[in-house]
């Protein structure tokens, strides 16, 4: 996500802290048509005294997000899993109230997937098309 796509959602998330005592930590997510860009809310360092979130950003592009997983929903709070094509799982919890961030990138997911199907198919009409043999008059 070098350049930022189109942002759908700005909010909070908890992550699960990948050490060995799996700490709830508070991220600022943004979700855009290409991915989910997690932020830390550390505080400002050094060079962003007055900015609330940490300037160094986490990404899960689409196109290595295999699902969106394990959905439960436990005393007020969704806790749902991401999946990457690697295999490694990526825990989140948020609140219940209004549209569920699992939802929205299910969706936004759901979304990249068709399009990169459709471009796909398309560049593969192009290059038979290209080609100039449709299969049709290969009869011998």
């Amino acid at each position: 996500m070098s350049a930022p796509g189109k942002v759908m959602r700005d909010g909070l998330l908890e992550k699960r802290s990948s050490g060995l005592l799996q700490l709830w930590k508070k991220k600022r997510c943004v979700l855009t048509d290409e991915g989910l860009r997690l932020h830390s809310c550390t505080g400002g360092g050094a060079d962003a005294p007055s900015s609330p979130w940490g300037s160094r950003a986490k990404e899960l592009r689409f196109e290595r997000m295999v699902t969106v997983d394990c959905v439960e929903y436990k005393r007020g709070l969704v806790y749902f899993t991401v999946v990457m094509a690697t295999g490694k799982e990526i825990d989140f919890r948020c609140p219940q109230d209004g549209t569920a961030w699992n939802a929205e990138i299910a969706l936004a997911l759901v979304r990249y997937k068709n399009l990169q199907a459709v471009q796909t198919g398309r560049n593969r009409h192009l290059s038979t098309a290209h080609l100039g043999s449709t299969g049709e008059d290969e009869e011998l």
